[in-house]
């Protein structure tokens, strides 16, 4: 057997850029490259091994900057989505905080089912020199450390104690990264003295090496349940959720909601899978879902799961479904999706080749013409407010309706609307036209403030001759918004609309719901006598000049009846622009969009001395009377 010595850093590196993903016809590196923000774990060991490589064979592994180990990840899970779960970056970080600051977007990748590959480095294996500068010491486990904090987090974690464990755990990584039905956050804790350490490499583990993505047919028993339930019901719904785009069956799903009449609701991973105009596609479904969408749903007797892991926002809280006899038929690649709400008719399948078997069963199939014509009323009445909600309104603060229709009009159809927090997902959901499978990125199964910079830079990369539109509330832009520096330093183009509401409107108009009156969402200085922040005076923060010193372009939208014309003009110079615009606006927080007639459970303080609070549980229990287990 051939070996070569190299160090674990070096035999890592030069393994990740060797593995290639297959999906059909579709050939492309499994990990394109590699973020690192360097200290005393790492700089020995991987950053050691990206400098030689650098130097040696420059390409092989192109290393990339970040400001924030957070964002690191971010990125690459925004550059996985953009690749349908083909590939992303690998992200290594030092010991301690460098680690732990990766632990949020660890989640992240893990709740939304994309794939990131975590390297954060670990104490000395050896504990030659124990304890080390940020170890953490724990007298009942002294072998606990901040990687162990990834277990419950990743869909694959292991730590290489031994030189020799490399090779094991590096293939076993990467077939969990590469693996549809189990990817998320995968997570190789490396000890700074093991990756400094040397080891005799066979060359047959660093060779190219192909993983081919897995699509799994239907198998015929519970796809013929389902198509048996498709043609007994008389009002069923299409509910798509990511793994729609995933598998790249948005064509597959045009083809069978036209040839059925089956609406369809979106997700907000699957946000376009179908584009906004098509005449079976009724928006986003649930919480924060069309009336179209959520009145079909309410009376549909078979709700059809394509892809979608049928979170709270999704069912509405249990509230969306309200037929006696819905039934759910589940088609997921994870089974642990397929089976969601007790379904008796799951079907553990890729998204695409169950929509190939579903249009060949079903040929000449299609739903009563009375569920088709309400369909085509319910949209067309949506389709009129969602009008009206982009008018301008003239005033000097605008609301965020009327902020996503001038942003809408100026963007091209394969432009990328990036968000993830805040209330503008919401908003999105309801009222965002995608014109694109690819154009509406809005990562909510973790819902993470500060994704949007982090995340559009990534998508910006997995699709750089698109425009990259973040969309981002001041809340969860001062979250993270350090990755301006990098989109700075390395000439990327992104295009970021901050819009100031002075608070975090969201949780401002849920404090409401719950009778907690905005308690702590405004930016307010603090009142000496009241000791809260409920003041009239807002704080000086200024939030395009702190854009402007990270060397970004910004357009400042002045507060005046021409606000939402003058963006629409900062929209077009920006998109002319070779180089990185913020768009600064000031908004009207309390101007909300259409009400879907969605419902999310928040629960609300059963006893208190606030009449808001208690007028809230009224309201609050009259919903919850609308809850039901939804066994299907």
């Amino acid at each position: 057997m051939t070996t070569r010595r190299l160090t674990v850093g070096q035999a890592l590196v030069e393994f990740l850029a060797n593995q290639w993903t297959i999906d059909g016809d579709v050939r492309e590196r499994t990990i394109p490259g590699m973020f690192g923000i360097f200290g005393h774990g790492n700089v020995a060991g991987v950053g050691q091994a990206l400098k030689q490589y650098h130097v040696d064979r420059p390409g092989l592994m192109p290393y990339l900057q970040a400001r924030n180990e957070q964002a690191m990840v971010h990125e690459a899970v925004g550059y996985a989505r953009m690749h349908r779960r083909r590939a992303t970056y690998a992200s290594t970080a030092s010991v301690g905080p460098g680690a732990a600051n990766m632990l949020t977007a660890a989640a992240l990748a893990t709740t939304n089912r994309l794939p990131a590959l975590l390297l954060p480095s670990d104490t000395f294996a050896t504990r030659v020199s124990d304890p080390v500068l940020q170890q953490i010491e724990l007298p009942h486990d002294t072998s606990l450390q901040v990687t162990d904090a990834f277990r419950p987090l990743s869909r694959f974690f292991d730590r290489v104690d031994r030189p020799e464990q490399l090779f094991s755990i590096a293939l076993a990584a990467l077939r969990v990264l590469t693996d549809p039905a189990e990817t998320g956050a995968v997570t190789i804790a490396l000890p700074e003295d093991v990756q400094a350490e040397w080891v005799d490499v066979p060359e047959e583990f660093l060779q190219p090496r192909e993983w081919h993505i897995r699509r799994p047919v239907p198998e015929r028993g519970p796809l013929e349940r389902a198509i048996a339930a498709i043609r007994s019901a008389e009002r069923p719904v299409i509910v798509a959720g990511g793994g729609v785009l995933y598998s790249g069956a948005e064509q597959r799903l045009d083809e069978f909601a036209r040839a059925t009449g089956i609406p369809v609701g979106t997700t907000q991973a699957g946000g376009g899978s179908l584009a906004w105009d098509h005449p079976q596609y009724l928006g986003g479904i649930g919480a924060t879902g069309t009336t179209a969408a959520n009145r079909i749903a309410a009376d549909a007797d078979l709700v059809i799961g394509i892809g979608t892991r049928c979170s709270d926002f999704t069912t509405a809280s249990r509230t969306a479904f309200q037929h006696a006899d819905v039934r759910f038929v589940n088609i997921n690649i994870a089974s642990f999706d397929a089976y969601k709400h007790g379904s008796q008719l799951p079907v553990v399948a890729d998204a695409r080749e169950a929509l190939d078997a579903l249009l060949e069963a079903l040929a000449g199939h299609a739903v009563p013409a009375e569920h088709a014509a309400r369909v085509a009323s319910e949209k067309t009445a949506w389709d009129a407010l969602v009008d009206e909600a982009f008018l301008p309104s003239g005033l000097a603060l605008p609301g965020q309706p009327e902020i996503i229709g001038a942003v809408q009009a100026a963007s091209d159809p394969r432009d990328v609307v990036v968000q993830a927090a805040g209330s503008l997902p919401g908003d999105l959901h309801k009222l965002w036209r995608v014109r694109d499978p690819l154009g509406y990125h809005v990562e909510y199964a973790f819902s993470c403030m500060g994704y949007e910079i982090a995340g559009g830079l990534g998508v910006k990369r997995g699709a750089p001759d698109r425009d990259v539109i973040v969309m981002v509330g001041d809340g969860s832009y001062l979250m993270l918004h350090t990755e301006l520096v990098t989109a700075v330093a390395e000439g990327i183009k992104i295009i970021v609309v901050l819009i100031q509401n002075h608070g975090y409107a969201s949780i401002g108009h849920l404090s409401e719901s719950v009778g907690a009156e905005r308690f702590g969402t405004l930016y307010r200085r603090l009142d000496p006598e009241s000791l809260d922040f409920q003041g009239t005076e807002v704080l000086p923060v200024d939030l395009a000049m702190n854009a402007r010193s990270y060397g970004v372009d910004v357009i400042e939208v002045q507060p005046t009846e021409n606000a939402v014309a003058d963006l629409s003009a900062a929209l077009v110079t920006a998109k002319a622009s070779s180089t990185s615009t913020l768009i600064h606006i000031n908004s009207d927080p309390l101007v909300y969009a259409p009400d879907g007639e969605g419902w999310w459970d928040v629960p609300v303080a059963q006893v208190s001395t606030l009449d808001s609070t208690r007028a809230a549980l009224v309201d609050y229990r009259d919903h919850q009377a609308g809850q039901r287990p939804l066994l299907g």
